[in-house]
C-alpha cells in the first residue's frame, strides 16, 4: 500500500507539479517541498519574543509585548513561525490562490521550529480557525484547516473541526484596528457540540495581528469547558 501511495504522489508531482511556497515555481528538486535555493528566505521568529504571543520584542530585558501588557488575553500561551513581512506573499497565494500544497512546507518547519512547544502543550486536539461556510465555498477550502491536517500528520494530534465554527460572515480583517476587530469578532464564533472532552488544544491560524481572532474563539471555548488554550500561526508581526 505504501507504495502505491508513494507511486501515486510521484505520478501527480509529474503531471501537476508541486509549487514552491517561496517562488511560486515548480519545487526544485521536483520531489521537495521548497526549492533548494528558497529555504533560507523566510525569517523564523527568533528571542527576544513576547512570553504570551509571540511576538518578536526590540530589547532583551523585555517579557511581553505591549499589546499583552496593556490587553488581556483569554488564551494562554502562543508561538508564531515566521516574521509576517518576510512570508506575506507567500501566505497571500496560500489563501486566496489555491496554493495548498504549501501547507505541507509550513507544517515542516512548524513541527521543527516549534516541536518543544508543541510537546509541553500536551494537547488533545488542534483546532483550525474556522472561516464562514460562504468564504470556504469561494476558496474551496480553509487554509488553516489545511495547515492542521499536515501537521496533525506530522505530530500525531488529532485536528477537530466540528467542535467551533464561524456562524457569522465577518469583514476581512486586514484594514480594522484593534477595537473594530473585537466588534467584527462578537458572536462570531459558536460551539456546535453538546459535550466538549477537550482540556488542551491547540488553535492553528496563518496569521497573528493582535490576538482578537483566537480571544473570540477562545471566550467561547474557555465557556464549554476547555481549560488551557494555545495558538500556533505561520506568521506575526513586531511587537514594541
Amino acid at each position: 500500500m505504501n507504495f502505491i501511495k508513494s507511486l501515486r504522489e510521484l505520478l501527480l508531482n509529474l503531471l501537476f507539479p508541486r509549487r514552491c511556497p517561496v517562488c511560486d515555481h515548480p519545487v526544485a528538486p521536483f520531489d521537495s517541498l521548497v526549492c533548494t535555493s528558497c529555504k533560507q528566505t523566510f525569517t523564523y521568529i527568533k528571542q527576544p519574543y513576547c512570553l504570551k504571543c509571540g511576538k518578536p520584542l526590540a530589547r532583551e530585558e523585555q517579557e511581553y509585548c505591549h499589546d499583552c501588557t496593556t490587553h488581556r488575553h483569554l488564551f494562554d500561551r502562543g508561538l508564531a513561525l515566521f516574521e509576517y513581512k518576510s512570508v506575506s506573499d507567500s501566505i497571500y497565494r496560500f489563501k486566496y490562490k489555491g496554493r495548498q500544497e504549501y501547507a505541507a512546507y509550513y507544517a515542516s518547519c512548524m513541527a521543527k521550529k516549534l516541536q518543544d512547544f508543541i510537546t509541553n502543550c500536551q494537547a488533545d486536539a488542534l483546532i483550525p480557525v474556522p472561516i464562514h461556510k460562504s468564504r470556504r465555498y469561494q476558496r474551496g477550502y480553509n487554509q488553516a484547516e489545511a495547515l492542521a491536517r499536515e501537521l496533525s500528520g506530522l505530530t500525531g494530534i488529532p485536528v477537530v473541526t466540528d467542535l467551533i465554527i464561524r456562524s457569522h460572515k465577518t469583514a476581512p480583517m486586514k484594514d480594522l484596528s484593534a477595537s473594530e476587530r473585537q466588534n467584527n469578532l462578537k458572536r462570531a464564533f459558536k460551539i456546535c457540540r453538546n459535550d466538549v472532552k477537550l482540556s488542551t488544544i491547540i488553535i492553528i491560524d496563518d496569521i497573528y495581528t493582535t490576538g482578537s481572532t483566537i480571544d473570540a474563539m477562545s471566550l467561547e471555548l474557555k465557556k464549554a469547558g476547555v481549560k488551557r488554550i494555545y495558538f500556533m500561526t505561520l506568521a506575526i508581526g513586531r511587537g514594541a
